[in-house]
């Protein structure tokens, strides 16, 4: 694999891209609004930290810095945040200050990370103690939100307060694991209503009727991060949570292809239109690599597994047209409801009916991400 071809996708991704304008925010490029303050943007600066992280190359750093520092002012409030809409995911981009703020000491970064945190704080929350998804999902617990929000939480609550709250974290994994995990494959459903109210919901369990793979992807990677921030490494609560972590990734291994990707829809391979999907199949390659780099996995069958799933994406979808690297097959969003929006239903033909894009930061930070593990293995 020529990894100086990846090399310069990344460096055109920067190189064309602004504050306002990033060119791998395809969903706002679609809507024709610039970019503001969302999880998409958050990935892709994630991905840009941890090759900074591994290869001590300046410009990463100095990009991530003028991305973040462009839409934070000086007394920490953030241009395209709202607090009120109780979005978990509006949390994610949080997690980009903590390095930002270590390295840079920039003061309007803590400040943006202590805004961030009252949201937590205030979160409101399901009558198990887990965090809404957003304001217009009451009640509802989405695999997605456990990446946006805990792994932020976990992080400020070990920093700032001596990992005070580092239980409540737990305890919001342990429930989805009881309520959400399927004894019979080892997978988790993508949402949950605790109300059981909601249209797509099965009103005796409130669970959605699918799983999805990003969905299964975000919470691995919850987990992961979860566990390398933690300051209690080794405690009961902590090896639970390793646990569920390499239980699903043991399910996931079950459900792999031949290619070293993973399907849309995981568990149904043979349903007519489902496809092997970019985003979720990066994740999960990053998840086993880099959970091996820190010691939460050590097995060789989830080296293997994670060689091959990169390799995988690098195979069918990251291709050169015209002189110009791209990377397709990336779901470009999915998701259940809300009640005005009867087409998220949860079934397999709306997972299915979704668009597939190129070049989309929720394929390419987590394909970035698994890049960085898969060059660091190689040498």
């Amino acid at each position: 694999m020529d990894t100086k071809v990846i090399d310069q996708y990344i460096d055109d991704l920067m190189t064309k891209s602004t504050a306002e304008i990033p060119v791998w925010n395809i969903e706002k490029a679609r809507a024709g609004v610039k970019s503001g303050w969302d999880y998409i943007d958050g990935c892709m600066i994630m991905a840009l930290l941890e090759l900074y992280d591994t290869s001590k190359n300046e410009k990463f750093l100095k990009f991530a810095d003028y991305y973040e520092d462009y839409r934070i002012h000086d007394d920490g409030t953030i241009d395209g945040y709202s607090k009120d809409a109780w979005n978990i995911d509006e949390i994610n981009g949080g997690k980009n200050l903590f390095p930002l703020y270590a390295l840079t000491k920039k003061e309007k970064y803590r400040l943006a990370l202590e805004k961030l945190y009252e949201q937590l704080k205030e979160q409101p929350r399901t009558k198990e103690g887990n965090f809404w998804h957003k304001a217009i999902y009451p009640n509802q617990v989405w695999l997605d939100g456990l990446y946006m929000g805990q792994p932020f939480y976990m992080e400020y609550t070990a920093t700032f307060e001596d990992g005070k709250n580092k239980d409540d974290i737990y305890n919001q994994f342990f429930n989805v694991e009881r309520i959400m995990k399927n004894p019979a494959d080892g997978l988790y459903y993508h949402c949950y209503d605790s109300s059981k109210s909601a249209f797509w919901c099965d009103k005796n369990t409130g669970l959605c009727q699918n799983y999805w793979l990003r969905a299964l992807g975000w919470f691995s990677m919850a987990m992961l991060d979860t566990l390398n921030h933690a300051p209690d490494r080794g405690s009961e609560n902590w090896n639970h949570l390793k646990q569920m972590f390499i239980d699903l990734q043991d399910s996931m291994l079950r459900v792999q292809d031949e290619s070293g990707m993973w399907y849309q829809l995981p568990a149904l391979p043979n349903v007519d239109g489902n496809y092997l999907e970019t985003s979720g199949t990066a994740i999960f390659a990053y998840s086993l690599l880099k959970a091996l780099r820190t010691g939460i996995l050590s097995d060789e069958k989830y080296k293997k597994a994670g060689i091959k799933a990169f390799e995988g994406i690098c195979n069918k979808y990251l291709k050169t047209e015209g002189g110009v690297l791209s990377l397709d097959g990336i779901c470009l969003v999915a998701g259940l409801g809300p009640e005005k929006n009867k087409r998220r239903d949860g079934t397999v033909a709306y997972y299915l009916s979704e668009p597939i894009v190129k070049d989309d930061a929720k394929g390419v930070g987590p394909f970035i991400l698994a890049y960085n593990e898969y060059k660091l293995l190689k040498k």
